[in-house]
């Protein structure tokens, strides 16, 4: 696969990924996306090798889905020579992305300080759950936890009246991407002054904020003007429509969005109706119409609503059935998801790198290696560069 890509924009970077399930990985895969040389120290507990295979222990479908462009390296770090070794391998490093506790890289003298003696220009991402300097550094961080502590669970709790857990690990991969544009801006600080440093990245703050953007609404201001939350992604109408002959975001924004759609609806009365021949919308009719749009979004299929859509400028997309996903056109032709051959897995469809570059593209150069396969490779480079 390698000779038919360009190297990326991250060539020559250096990325050790000592981190496990998905938050690190996740971010440490991407940055291998763009051309980083990213080595997997893998743990032989690691939650993500457990579960559904086809062929090989180990090779279940989230490993395959954030270990690819990497190197895996199986270390004992419990073991005095193995360690050592892990411990050479960080020395060669630009980048190390950890979400080990702060005891177990203090026994293992792994943290920034340690380890800055030796490679000054190290950058240090440590993903945790909460701040270390917090009364919650210890506590135990899965996503649903997370999503409880940044206020997410309050928010579907507002929005549907039940304290549902997002159906997606949000906090991870959240956390992994803001892991990825810390590091870059962390390497381009390095770049200017040859100095590493330490980035601690928890993911109840990153969530925090996250949620906050909209949510925080009239609580921006102090004293409040009006209680948090967004309104329209609070309410219950907030949904895909029933077409005739699936689902659909339809989404009028403005009165002649409404109009429009009524009127392609047949329904002239409705496009009639004074709440949508005025200036602008009264947010208190916005959960009334909606309720009219639903009634009315099955008079025409999926496709036909995409055509009136297109035609008046209404905010419409259909919904992606993940069963079907490999087969819509915008995927298939995005690469969003194509097939190839794994060595040891045969064939497997890999997800595609969502951002362009013009001049150095990210590429998919390695898929997802079997825990522990290039050992030998790696620790041989540090034979042959000692």
């Amino acid at each position: 696969m390698a000779e038919m890509h360009s190297p990326g924009p991250l060539d020559g970077v250096r990325v050790i990924d000592l981190s496990t399930v998905v938050m690190g990985p996740y971010a440490a895969q991407i940055l291998g996306d763009l051309g980083a040389d990213v080595i997997k120290i893998e743990s032989p507990s690691d939650s993500l090798h457990v579960g559904e295979y086809r062929n090989t222990p180990g090779m279940t479908p989230l490993h395959l889905n954030v270990n690819r462009n990497k190197r895996s390296v199986a270390l004992d770090l419990k073991d005095e020579a193995e360690h050592a070794q892990a411990l050479e391998l960080i020395h060669t490093a630009d980048v190390l992305i950890t979400n080990m506790r702060p005891r177990a890289l203090t026994r293992l003298g792994m943290t920034y300080d340690d380890l800055a003696v030796a490679n000054p220009g190290l950058v240090y991402a440590h993903a945790a759950g909460f701040r270390a300097d917090s009364d919650r550094a210890d506590a135990a961080a899965y996503d649903e936890t997370v999503q409880a502590a940044s206020g997410l669970v309050d928010i579907s709790n507002r929005a549907l009246g039940t304290p549902l857990y997002l159906p997606s690990i949000l906090a991870d991969k959240v956390s992994g991407l803001t892991i990825v544009y810390s590091v870059l801006a962390a390497l381009v600080h390095r770049d200017r002054t040859g100095s590493g440093q330490q980035i601690e990245i928890p993911m109840a703050d990153t969530l925090i904020t996250f949620n906050l953007v909209e949510h925080l609404a009239g609580h921006t201001f102090d004293p409040a003007t009006g209680p948090t939350g967004y309104p329209r992604s609070l309410s219950e109408h907030h949904r895909a429509r029933r077409t005739k002959d699936g689902l659909a975001a339809v989404v009028p924004y403005n009165p002649q969005n409404y109009r429009d759609f009524f009127a392609a609806a047949g329904r002239p009365d409705l496009a009639a109706d004074p709440r949508v021949n005025g200036p602008s919308l009264n947010l208190a009719d916005v959960d009334d119409l909606s309720d009219l749009v639903d009634e009315c979004a099955p008079v025409l299929t999926t496709a036909e609503w995409a055509e009136v859509c297109a035609k008046h400028n209404i905010p419409m997309g259909p919904v992606l059935e993940l069963d079907h996903s490999h087969e819509d056109p915008y995927v298939r032709e995005g690469h969003l998801l194509d097939t190839v051959v794994h060595p040891s897995e045969g064939p497997i469809r890999t997800i595609g790198i969502p951002v362009r570059f013009s001049a150095t593209p990210g590429s998919i150069r390695r898929l997802a290696p079997v825990p522990g396969q290039d050992t030998a490779e790696v620790l041989a480079e540090l034979t042959d560069a000692g």
